[in-house]
């Protein structure tokens, strides 16, 4: 029993061996170069224009300060929109910085 057990199992080792794929055999590995659409994305990437390599952002900072206000548009928008609000409203008491109102 155990022998016709033993050679069932390395009957088993020796046919998985043979039923996997070739190495190389997947896509992944060996992608297709030759095609025409890949062709002319390799000539699209050597047309262009060799320049400048970008510096790496987001943890660099926009004012020289460091302040909380950025220079884009939305800081802008928000700028603008607190001016009229502030327009609306010329004798308003603005509340200090850091606190809760009273």
């Amino acid at each position: 029993m155990s022998k016709t057990l033993a050679i069932m199992i390395a009957g088993l080792f020796a046919a998985s061996a043979f039923a996997q794929a070739p190495k190389g055999a997947s896509s992944e590995s060996s992608p297709i170069m030759n095609s025409k659409p890949q062709e002319r994305a390799e000539a699209r990437v050597d047309a262009r224009p060799q320049g400048k390599v970008k510096a790496v952002g987001g943890d660099t900072l926009n004012t020289p300060e460091g302040g909380a206000i950025g220079t884009g548009k939305a800081a802008a928008a928000g700028q603008k929109r607190e001016a009229t609000r502030n327009a609306k409203h010329p004798n308003r008491k603005v509340n200090p910085q850091g606190g809760t109102p009273n």
